[in-house]
């Protein structure tokens, strides 16, 4: 599956629109890690569980996506986009969405 950013894939062309495609995921934080991140917040820097939280989140949303478009029957993604919003305290949404397309080489 090609995934880009842009609406156009250098060296291809779309030769069918199949629609918006998405993967959501919810993510909370867990006790554990709010205290080992409170303890790492003391000496600054990376606060290295929240950045790791943070990479499962996009990485399951967008693997999510991926499959949305092949079960589509696309073999590519356009204007891809990750957008997230905490729903409540401690608990977030992360979404990746962008355009199902099928491309061939041109």
């Amino acid at each position: 599956m090609i995934v880009a950013t842009t609406n156009e894939i250098a060296g291809h062309r779309v030769v069918r629109h199949l629609g918006v495609v998405r993967g959501l995921t919810v993510r909370s934080r867990s006790i554990v890690g709010n205290i080992g991140a409170g303890i790492q917040s003391l000496f600054g820097g990376n606060i290295t569980i929240y950045t790791e939280l943070a990479e499962k989140a996009r990485a399951e949303a967008f693997d999510l996506m991926v499959e949305h478009a092949a079960s589509a029957g696309a073999n590519a993604i356009v204007g891809m986009r990750y957008d997230a919003n905490e729903i409540a305290d401690g608990i977030t949404e992360v979404l990746a969405y962008g355009t199902a397309v099928v491309v061939e080489p041109g």
